[in-house]
């Protein structure tokens, strides 16, 4: 049975096998500006994601760390559990198994909004380090110049990649040309996964999300753009993660492929 993890007792429900918040409620600290969720997919991340959220509460905004766990084995959710003991701005969110980064990325949506009060903002990241968690109030400026979306970039002016063997900058450089075609817009990093949603995008687009994996990223940003919301690049470096494995699977990578030609024969032939 999946569960969501806080620091009181909840009240949960499952939808076709992935948890789905019913009732919540979380303590916030109050500071000036906007509230802000900051959302953490994870999958055998537990080198990594005590050290990430330390640094996270270090930075000065009003936040809520969401974590959306797909039942690691190797003792992420524990670790994430015993750091709720120290911050109660801290949410769990544990799925029955691997599940896929689309529905993590759903799933923390539908839970944020259905907070009684949704935060203003929602980032999503990795948490792997390859995302700086000090270029979070970054995007969050960005964002509240105007624009809906916000991608932190490693191919617009500025932005850059460390770590990364020539041939896999290749297949991700082609992968961001098609998908800039399929979207409408010119962007040079589509598939970033470090972004800043407004709340009145995530909302607006959030009922025509279908993604099960990595194609999640190419989704939202032709819905924001089909949903009229303006669509920012902020630079941003981006490291290979040095800690832990690739999430990325042969069977997730296929998947995007299909979407990538789906989406591109459908705005090819489309009258």
């Amino acid at each position: 049975m999946a569960v969501l993890v806080d620091r009181k007792p909840e009240i949960f429900a499952e939808d076709f096998g992935r948890a789905v918040l019913i009732d919540q409620k979380v303590e916030r600290t109050v500071i000036d500006g906007p509230t802000v969720a900051v959302v953490l997919p994870t999958y055998c991340e537990a080198e990594n994601i005590e050290r990430l959220i330390r640094l996270l509460q270090k930075l000065k905004l009003n936040l809520l760390i969401t974590v959306a766990d797909d039942s690691s084995p190797d003792g992420t959710a524990e670790i994430v559990q015993k750091l709720q003991e120290e911050y109660d701005n801290l949410l769990l969110f544990i799925r029955p198994r691997k599940l896929g980064l689309g529905t993590a990325i759903t799933d923390a949506f539908q839970t944020l909004l259905s907070l009684e009060k949704p935060p203003d903002y929602i980032v999503t990241m990795d948490a792997d380090f390859s995302h700086n968690p000090k270029d979070v109030p970054k995007l969050i400026n960005v964002a509240e110049d105007g624009a809906g979306l916000v991608i932190g970039s490693r191919y617009c002016k500025g932005g850059r990649i460390l770590g990364w063997h020539s041939v896999r900058w290749l297949i991700s450089r082609f992968a961001n040309l098609i998908a800039s075609t399929i979207t409408g817009k010119r962007i040079h990093d589509c598939t970033s996964g470090f972004r800043c949603y407004s709340k009145e995008c995530v909302e607006a687009v959030l009922p025509n999300l279908h993604s099960q994996t990595y194609e999640i990223q190419i989704e939202t940003v032709k819905q924001a753009r089909m949903q009229g919301f303006p669509i920012k690049e902020t630079p941003i470096t981006f490291v290979n993660r040095k800690q832990g494995k690739s999430k990325l699977t042969k069977a997730e990578f296929q998947c995007f492929l299909s979407y990538v030609i789906k989406s591109k024969l459908e705005t090819t032939f489309s009258f």
